[in-house]
């Protein structure tokens, strides 16, 4: 029995999403062994892993397997047979919520989606998810021999644990490259941005900005604070924002630290992208806009004239100005 962890390359490292899916696996591993596997990392990106719990990893190397979801699932799959993992944990990102499900019709295993509390053992574990658009949580386990798991970003944090030396094994499963499959043809990269979804701060915009033009005020204020610049459905729809950055029911799920809505009323498909966040605070003309019922700290004003103010107090304090 063990808990096989799906890690994913950044950098010198790995994502911070990995380190806390490592984190998570120890919380209910009660003496399960916690093993990894990761596609095209080298030596260097994986011995970071050893202060969070990873001793063990299996390295799958080419581009063949790794540009074909089917095929990354085929080679998970057959990994968590190898380690007989009775729980397999993704990031529920991109890469996880298209090849989490496929792993988990390979195992016949339950799939429990988007956690945000984990807890009882690798054998049988315990999740909370949040359902109807976070109005409310819901305790699940699976039935099966096996589970797959995938846990929502910046909700478990890292913590380091003794550190270790990490043991790459080369992994090659015996995937058919014949089988019909989606191939992935390229992937474009935004240099220089921050993902909504694994960004420690975010700063989003809404229609209150009255204007793509005026956007700059968000830019500002997320590049004081380091943040990544996020939006609200509407103005992605409008054409102002890429969808990339939209935060919601439709966009993107995030839990960073601390989230800033500006211009942004409160729908609840907007809030239930981003309720989930450790501290919120809303900047909005509307006293009585949705948003402030969920906002640990707001500013009733116009953000035109409180912006400016903001970005150049936390700039003094950063150093971003």
């Amino acid at each position: 029995m063990s808990i096989l962890v799906v890690l994913e390359p950044q950098g010198d490292g790995l994502k911070r999403s990995s380190y806390e899916a490592l984190t998570a696996a120890r919380g209910i591993a009660n003496g399960a062994a916690i093993n990894g596997i990761v596609f095209n990392a080298s030596e260097q990106q994986l011995s970071a892993a050893g202060a969070y719990g990873l001793a063990s990893c299996m390295v799958v190397a080419g581009s063949e397997i790794a540009s074909k979801p089917s095929h990354v699932a085929a080679a998970i799959a057959e990994a968590a047979a190898a380690c007989s993992a009775t729980t397999v944990i993704f990031t529920a990102n991109a890469f996880g919520k298209d090849v989490a499900p496929r792993v988990a019709v390979r195992l016949n295993a339950g799939l429990l989606a988007d956690c945000t509390e984990l807890s009882g053992t690798a054998a049988q574990p315990l999740a909370v998810r949040p359902v109807y658009a976070g109005k409310a949580k819901l305790g699940v386990k699976s039935t099966t021999p096996s589970t797959v798991l995938t846990l929502r970003p910046n909700v478990f944090t890292a913590k380091a644990d003794a550190t270790s030396t990490v043991t790459a094994q080369a992994f090659a499963p015996a995937v058919d490259a014949s089988m019909r499959s989606t191939v992935v043809t390229g992937v474009s990269k935004n240099e220089g941005s921050l993902d909504v979804s694994e960004a420690d701060m975010v700063v989003s915009g809404g229609r209150g900005l009255k204007g793509p033009e005026n956007f700059h005020l968000v830019e500002n204020l997320a590049k004081s604070l380091g943040a990544a610049v996020g939006a609200s459905r509407a103005v992605v729809d409008a054409g102002w924002r890429p969808h990339r950055e939209q935060v919601g029911q439709t966009g993107k799920t995030v839990s960073p630290t601390l989230y800033v809505a500006v211009g942004i009323s409160g729908a609840v498909q907007h809030l239930a992208g981003m309720s989930s966040s450790k501290i919120i605070l809303a900047v909005n003309k509307d006293k009585d806009a949705p948003i402030f019922s969920v906002a640990d700290y707001g500013i009733v004003g116009d953000a035109f004239e409180i912006l400016p103010r903001l970005t150049s107090r936390i700039g003094a304090v950063t150093g971003r100005g």
